[in-house]
């Protein structure tokens, strides 16, 4: 079964995401991130200047265009339909609804910030998550950002 982690009060989930990949990327896990469309090209802008010296590889699959068949082994996608994804290890979610798909992969990473609308989705998906009988592990940035 799918595993589900949710990372809250998360102070900028962009800035969250580019450092949790960079980790992930390092340790040889390969993630696809999904949001709308719009988060996505937001994000892929920031994956290409969060670290001057430390670039994160990643493709941005747009809806409807086929990446390089030489870039299918790249660590990390950014996509809007997940299934479509070359592998399907690590899902991180940075949208606000459930991600269509989320069951074929091994990991699901939520990110919920500390924006009212967002923690109001965030419980949506944790409810959604709990009534089915997924297993949620809890992390609390906040608290673990704490000395």
């Amino acid at each position: 079964m799918t595993e589900v982690s949710f990372h809250f009060n998360v102070p900028d989930r962009m800035a969250y995401a580019c450092r949790l990949l960079r980790k992930a990327v390092r340790r040889g896990a390969k993630v696809v991130v999904s949001a709308p469309g719009d988060v996505l090209a937001r994000f892929d802008k920031q994956l290409w200047v969060f670290e001057p010296l430390d670039f994160v590889p990643h493709v941005y699959a747009r809806t409807g265009q086929e990446p390089a068949a030489r870039l299918r082994d790249t660590p990390v996608w950014l996509s809007e339909q997940v299934r479509e994804a070359p592998h399907h290890e690590v899902l991180l979610n940075l949208g606000n609804e459930l991600v269509d798909g989320f069951e074929g992969f091994a990991r699901v990473i939520e990110l919920v910030s500390h924006d009212g609308e967002d923690r109001q989705a965030g419980r949506a998906r944790w409810k959604h998550y709990s009534d089915r009988g997924y297993e949620i592990t809890r992390h609390d940035v906040a608290q673990e950002a704490q000395p």
